[in-house]
């Protein structure tokens, strides 16, 4: 088995064919730089030629870019035997290597094409000699390989033999539907390596039985070259092989060399959401939002008396941290991890208090997040420590045609301060008028960088909406957080969850105007008024 193999990513072709997924030309950019530059995948698939004139401008413009920095040889692009049209259309967006689509099995040959074995390999050889004429390099797909190779493998070996001396770098054999296993894959790689020993194999799969991931692995150890994969998942049907996953089995399951930096795969996750519209589940791993969530009190425990329950597939490989949920199955060392975040001391009989209360509320089926923790001991002490600030009144009005409104009245510890605002929305008008409360206090509030809403199902349309949001403070050294409130009201749920990001950002800054290192000795006092 080789010891090195190198990564495709077919996100901007293969996975746009997903449902309703279309990236625009900026959007393929992005993608692109974030996957070369940062990711370092060794190439990546950006496009199909001849879709339309603003695919041929997204393809320029990634290659302008690549140009710049080197690794404009990394972007390659599906095409066509189609007379050389595919050809021009690539070199004229800048392109240097064409992934040129044949028929890698007999029914597609004879039944798509109505061509034999033998016209359909002129024409293929017809149009790899074009490409290299015009300078471009060509790697071959066998469209439909797995197929073909379980119904009249020698079909493809004959094909094969037709092709030998053809200009290819690699050939692509795609299991087109997902419907091999890794038994069978690891069989049909080995049969065409060994029959075929010069030529460079890449494995493409699909995960139609959920197996892209381990046909993978299969092809890895019969000896690919390379393997294709997509960020998230995506693409047709059940989509591809994950990247992340693919990145992590193949080092620590099979100890392979790879140039892929693991601490920007969630970065790249989070991009090809935002632009798909196509969000992960949270248990999706590595890159799910759950995946380092340790829920069970037991687990806990192991992990505080000596890290039972970690792996080598830790989270900061990927530059995320582990955690520890509250709520019914929480047990004390969940909250002493809690704890430890935030770096906040109680005493026994205060640890027990509030780990009642956790439970209390998990058991009513109230979702709790790490930075729901303070303000359930202040409530349980009793503490004002995270009660800087109070929303006292509020009126949004939102009208069709024209921009929301907000007027509001905050105390500000002992101060009563007013402000309006408009916005796109009801919950953008609020921000901006407390952003100008916060303005007149020398702060700014923290990025939102995530906003989620969820209701129950079967709810009705006054059940109570939980607004989540996610929070990036740079003036506390980006420090990244979430927040929650819970309301009848949508948009005032996502204002409470607001007010009580003020709170912990006018406890931060109390903090470091104090040059108090910790929340400790407020809770501390606390714990004495208890």
């Amino acid at each position: 088995m080789n010891r090195s193999i190198q990564i495709l990513d077919t996100t901007l072709r293969d996975g746009e064919q997903t449902q309703s997924v279309s990236f625009s030309r900026d959007e393929k950019t992005n993608i692109a730089k974030v996957l070369l530059e940062q990711v370092r995948v060794d190439r990546i698939e950006v496009a199909s030629a001849r879709v339309s004139e603003g695919e041929q401008a997204a393809v320029a413009a990634m290659v302008d870019w690549a140009r710049d920095k080197g690794l404009d040889g990394r972007i390659e692009v599906l095409g066509f035997v189609d007379g050389g049209k595919s050809v021009d259309w690539i070199c004229a967006a800048g392109g240097s290597v064409i992934n040129l689509l044949a028929k890698g099995s007999e029914k597609h040959c004879h039944t798509q094409l109505g061509k034999s074995l033998h016209v359909h390999a002129t024409e293929v050889l017809e149009t790899v000699r074009l490409a290299t004429e015009q300078g471009l390099r060509v790697n071959l797909y066998l469209e439909d390989w797995s197929n073909g190779y379980a119904d009249n493998s020698s079909y493809v070996f004959e094909l094969m033999g037709l092709l030998q001396e053809a200009a290819i770098e690699h050939v692509m054999l795609p299991d087109t539907l997902g419907v091999m296993t890794p038994e069978r894959v690891f069989a049909a790689m080995r049969d065409m390596i060994e029959r075929f020993p010069a030529t460079k194999f890449d494995f493409h799969p699909h995960n139609d039985y959920g197996l892209a991931t381990a046909n993978v692995l299969a092809a890895a150890r019969a000896g690919a070259a390379a393997v294709h994969c997509t960020v998230n998942c995506l693409g047709e049907r059940a989509g591809n092989a994950s990247l992340a996953e693919v990145v992590v089995n193949l080092r620590d399951q099979l100890g392979l060399e790879l140039g892929i930096d693991e601490s920007h795969l969630v970065r790249a996750s989070e991009l090809v959401q935002y632009f798909s519209g196509k969000r992960v589940a949270e248990n999706a791993p590595v890159i799910g939002g759950d995946v380092f969530t340790q829920t069970a009190g037991i687990h806990a425990d192991g992990d505080n008396k000596g890290r039972l329950y970690h792996t080598k597939l830790s989270p900061e490989r990927f530059s995320r941290r582990r955690v520890y949920a509250l709520g019914k199955l929480s047990g004390k060392a969940s909250l002493l991890k809690n704890l430890e975040r935030f770096d906040i001391a109680l005493s026994e009989v205060n640890q027990r208090k509030v780990l009642a209360r956790i439970v209390e509320l998990g058991d009513s089926k109230k979702t709790i997040t790490a930075e729901d923790l303070p303000f359930i001991i202040a409530e349980v002490l009793e503490s004002k420590d995270y009660d800087h600030a109070e929303l006292l009144a509020c009126n949004v009005s939102s009208s069709f045609g024209l921009e929301s409104t907000a007027s509001i009245k905050v105390r500000i510890d002992q101060a009563v301060l007013t402000a309006t605002g408009s916005g796109n929305g009801g919950f953008d008008a609020f921000n901006k008028a407390l952003a100008r409360i916060v303005k007149g206090l020398g702060l700014s509030l923290p990025t939102l960088i995530d906003y989620e809403v969820r209701i129950p199902k079967g709810g009705h349309s006054d059940a109570l909406t939980e607004c989540t949001i996610s929070w990036s403070d740079q003036a506390s050294g980006s420090r990244d957080f979430k927040t929650r409130g819970v309301h009848a009201n949508q948009v005032f749920a996502a204002i409470g969850a607001t007010m009580r990001m003020l709170n912990l950002v006018l406890h931060w800054a109390r903090q470091a105007q104090q040059g108090s290192p910790s929340p400790q000795g407020a809770v501390q006092a606390a714990e004495r008024a208890a």
